[in-house]
């Protein structure tokens, strides 16, 4: 009997490597998959604990014993092995209690890892259980980029990550603030306001490089009248944008315009009548001006002082020589000395009538009209309704060469000069001409054009 068993044994014995070396060989992934043969053992009770207790740590042993009951490492036994989750098992599914005390395979429970995840640039990751089965690793971006992708991944059973992983892309835009608007009133004198501001400085959170882009005025310029809208844009390095604007309001205060004086003009400084403007009363040859010569329109839009105006030369007649008579005239107006030898001369009467028609044009061209009238002893001058000395008569004869025999009509400019003579009546039209063409200055003629329906 105890031969019989010796060979029983080492025949079990042999037959337990083959099955050993077979399950190496077909092992995938370290993992038993193959089905074993097992054999039906003559049994002996005698010894009922034939093996020694089988455990398997994180995993379950299920075991059958010939004998039934609690018998599970008697000769003959069987047991199948599995893992718990999370873990996968090496070695065989399956062993028997074998005759040499021995089971026939063995098996481990080794736990399941997914990869470690590579770090998320710009961001980061926490995880529950680290890299295991069931780990969940939640992905979170740092301030300023927003994550896109899975928020999460679990480590699954096959050792694999579930979705894909995630980015962290920045597609908040950089934070720019422009200064306020403002208003300025333009400086006196002047249509245009220097206007000075901050340059605005852009704050990105996801990165520090922002280009701050401009578009308008720069600050430090003159701006002039009117509403200006300043435009400021800002990018990140994933160009992602950002724009503020804010406007320049510039008021030129202005004044009312003011009218030129009768029988004058006006001469102002800058435009004319903006704050600060210096407007002057002049008046036109043979008048005077009465009142303040100059006029500045103030900040309240009011001009200060009270209009000047132009009032008709004061001529003294009363004088005792023509040079005292002529000197009042002098760059001031000019003069048509009308010379006959008695009133009932004909073409005097006839020149009368037309000078008469041609008074207010004469008043326009700056023209005064002395008549010397007679001979001596009865020799009789006037300007209008003034009456002139004889002495002065005798003396505007001599220094202008007026013969007393005939009708003579001599025009002279406020120089003095002699510039024209006439020997037969002349119409208004004609003489108009001969005074604007070797008279009027450019300025008196543009004054003149303006003023050409006065006498209408």
């Amino acid at each position: 009997m105890y031969i019989f068993l010796l060979k029983l044994s080492i025949i079990y014995q042999t037959l337990g490597e083959f099955t050993e070396g077979s399950a190496s060989s077909n092992n995938d992934n370290n993992e038993v998959h193959e089905e074993e043969t097992y054999y039906t053992p003559v049994l002996d009770y005698k010894h009922p604990q034939w093996c020694h207790i089988l455990k398997l740590s994180h995993g379950e042993v299920y075991c059958s014993s010939p004998r039934g009951g609690r018998h599970h490492s008697t000769l003959g036994t069987r047991c199948s092995l599995s893992c718990d989750r999370g873990f996968k098992r090496l070695g065989r599914s399956s062993v028997q209690c074998m005759p040499i005390r021995r089971w026939s395979g063995t098996a481990v429970c080794r736990r399941v890892r997914c990869h470690v995840l590579p770090l998320v640039d710009h961001g980061t990751y926490s995880c529950t259980q680290g890299f295991v089965v069931d780990s969940r690793c939640d992905f979170t971006c740092f301030e300023g980029y927003q994550i896109e992708g899975d928020h999460y991944r679990i480590c699954q059973e096959e050792g694999k990550w579930s979705g894909t992983e995630p980015t962290c892309t920045d597609h908040d835009p950089p934070k720019l603030k422009c200064p306020l608007s403002r208003e300025k009133i333009a400086e006196p004198g002047k249509l245009t306001a220097t206007v000075s501001w901050e340059r605005p400085v852009a704050k990105d959170t996801a990165d520090g490089s922002t280009q701050v882009l401009r578009n308008g005025v720069e600050s430090g310029s003159d701006f002039p009248e009117g509403i200006h809208v300043i435009r400021y844009k800002a990018y990140d390095q994933a160009r992602n944008t950002a724009t503020c604007k804010f406007t320049v309001h510039v008021e030129v205060r202005r004044c009312p315009k003011l009218k030129p004086p009768l029988h004058g003009y006006l001469t102002c400084s800058s435009d004319g009548n903006n704050y600060g403007a210096i407007c002057e009363y002049h008046c036109e040859p043979g008048y005077e001006r009465m009142g303040f010569a100059t006029r500045v329109c103030q900040l309240n839009r009011s001009w200060s002082d009270e209009a000047a105006e132009c009032v008709s030369m004061n001529i003294k007649t009363d004088v005792r020589s023509a040079g005292a008579l002529l000197d009042q005239f002098y760059e001031k107006r000019r003069l048509l000395v009308v010379s006959t030898p008695d009133n009932a001369n004909q073409r005097y009467k006839l020149q009368n009538i037309l000078l008469q028609k041609a008074e207010c044009g004469l008043d326009l061209r700056h023209v005064t009209v002395i008549e010397l009238l007679g001979t001596p002893p009865r020799a009789v001058g006037r300007i209008k309704e003034k009456r002139l000395e004889s002495e002065v008569v005798e003396g505007l004869r001599q220094a202008l060469y007026i013969s007393t025999a005939y009708f003579t009509m001599v025009l002279v400019d406020e120089y003095g000069v002699d510039r024209e003579r006439f020997v037969n009546p002349t119409t208004s039209d004609e003489l108009f001409t001969y005074t604007e063409e070797y008279l009027l200055t450019e300025e008196e003629r543009e004054r003149l054009e303006m003023n050409r329906d006065f006498c209408d």
